[in-house]
């Protein structure tokens, strides 16, 4: 038997992971230990050889890419995602948009989940408003998520640092960090309507089946697992 089990997760997840895999060791007695980072770079780490037991990914895209390749045994969906608007300057969502002077800041597309979702999040904007999203995708900054952006402080919120630290206006990312968000009285969370909205679905990868490796799997899938990631501002895996 394995001493522990080593987890690469998105992230984004770290807020639900956190709680979510010290009460499943808790109660399993099974270590697990969880790198955290950008979902599309820690594809390329596993696709390296680097080892690896269980893959939380922020996108379906990759887990399904190391399940093609023979890398991954399963794949598994385990909750759902936003995207919303954070903003040091006050309007609707689409006058935040349409805004020519603001500079939005997003994650990169890529190397992370949020910055691919970002950029399709532009095509709806496209649709709705011919132009918009070409404009947006122009004035865009990846500023976190890549091998060379912005690093963010230990305990800070990437959206909310950026914005303090003027490295832009105007930040897209997930949705469930609003809670956070809406503690703070110098930044403003802006909600995006679902119907002009991105569904981010977040995917296990299985690497490596043992009956250790299950166990967490099967946690993070059941109620109580769902709790956590649920009170973390995710959606569960039944809200689709």
């Amino acid at each position: 038997m394995p001493s522990s089990i080593l987890l690469f997760a998105a992230g984004s997840l770290r807020p639900a992971f956190t709680p979510l895999i010290s009460q499943f060791t808790h109660m399993s007695g099974i270590d697990v230990k969880v790198e955290y980072g950008p979902a599309g770079l820690l594809r390329e780490r596993i696709e390296a050889g680097e080892p690896c037991a269980l893959f939380a990914s922020a996108n379906r895209e990759h887990p399904q890419n190391l399940l093609v390749r023979n890398k991954a045994v399963s794949t598994h969906t385990f909750c759902w995602n936003k995207l919303s608007l954070v903003s040091n300057r006050i309007g609707t969502w689409l006058d935040l948009l349409r805004d020519p002077t603001l500079r939005p800041g997003t994650s990169t597309p890529g190397c992370d989940p949020s910055g691919d979702y970002t950029w399709a999040f532009f095509d709806n904007m496209d649709v709705l408003e011919p132009g918009l999203g070409q404009q947006l995708r122009a004035r865009a900054i990846p500023l976190v998520g890549g091998r060379d952006t912005v690093k963010i402080p230990q305990g800070e919120l990437a959206s909310a640092w950026i914005l303090r630290q003027g490295l832009a206006d105007l930040f897209i990312g997930y949705a469930h960090y609003a809670h956070a968000l809406h503690a703070m009285t110098d930044v403003h969370y802006v909600a995006i309507p679902d119907e002009h909205n991105i569904c981010c679905e977040y995917q296990l990868a299985v690497l490596d089946a043992s009956k250790e490796v299950m166990a967490l799997v099967e946690f993070i899938l059941s109620r109580s697992g769902q709790a956590f990631l649920t009170a973390a501002g995710f959606l569960p895996l039944n809200a689709e």
